[in-house]
């Protein structure tokens, strides 16, 4: 799947599973704060898992560091879509985010700061502008667009800071899942590699979900970019927006409640 789509397809999964609009599913309720904070945040995640790609979009979002922290996950994960691409790979950057969050600072004037969250989000901001198009190959653009947006974040929901894990398990299982819906698939049982045999490489359908690296697939959209993954990441991109919309005009007082009741009482 194209980086941009997996930048849309987290934000959307942070609103379904967040937001406590009347189209999302509420699972893990936050403010209205969290869910705008939060989408950023778990846009930049279902980015993670591309981190092993030392040549990738991602690489080059907040240079020098993004191109250091890539070589190094590519090092440790046995390379583009391995490690980070499996369930461990979800439960090592959840656990790593988790453990970012108990790094915290008091202050006098913002109370607790989550200095190790803030971090965390500057990277996982630099991620998601780059796959979005919205920073360039620019020297000081990406660190400045990354690092106020972080800041912005950390300053507004301090104490928010627990849902920062589940944003990032959720965003790097989402990418995953758009993953394994295309051609490649990916490793999900990895360091276990279990490659298909033969006969399974001559079957006509099972080939195609049992690849013959190992990795599983249910290629659903076809290849990364196809027609197939617009037709399905065109609807997600407006959800995502739809509801990080709701949230901000929520935010700000306005009845979004009520503009749904009058808008369903001109269309009766």
């Amino acid at each position: 799947m194209m980086g941009g789509h997996h930048a849309a397809s987290g934000a959307a999964a942070w609103v379904a599973v967040t937001s406590t609009a009347p189209f999302a599913l509420g699972l893990h309720p936050v403010s209205e704060v969290g869910v705008l904070t939060g989408a950023v945040v778990c846009a930049g995640a279902a980015l993670l898992p591309d981190a092993d790609h030392r040549s990738g979009t991602i690489a080059h979002s907040l240079p020098p560091i993004s191109e250091g922290v890539t070589r190094a996950v590519a090092a440790i994960s046995g390379g583009h879509r391995n490690g980070t691409h499996s369930i461990l790979g979800v439960a090592v950057f959840t656990a790593l985010a988790w453990a970012a969050g108990l790094v915290t600072v008091e202050t006098e004037a913002f109370g607790t700061i989550g200095v190790g969250a803030a971090v965390v989000t500057v990277l996982l901001v630099a991620f998601a502008l780059r796959a979005l198009k919205l920073t360039r190959d620019r020297k000081f653009g990406p660190w400045a667009a990354s690092l106020t947006i972080a800041a912005v974040i950390t300053l507004l929901a301090p104490e928010e800071w627990n849902w920062l894990p589940v944003a990032v398990a959720l965003g790097t299982s989402v990418h995953i899942l758009g993953d394994v819906l295309t051609t490649g698939g990916c490793p999900l049982l990895w360091p276990i590699e279990i490659k298909s045999p033969r006969w399974v490489r001559n079957a006509v359908v099972i080939d195609n979900v049992w690849r013959p690296g190992g990795h599983f697939a249910v290629p659903l959209l076809g290849d990364a970019g196809s027609w197939r993954e617009w037709l399905v990441m065109i609807p997600v991109s407006i959800y995502a927006t739809v509801g990080v919309l709701w949230a901000l005009l929520t935010q700000m007082g306005f009845d979004t409640q009520g503009l749904i009741d009058a808008t369903a009482g001109a269309l009766g």
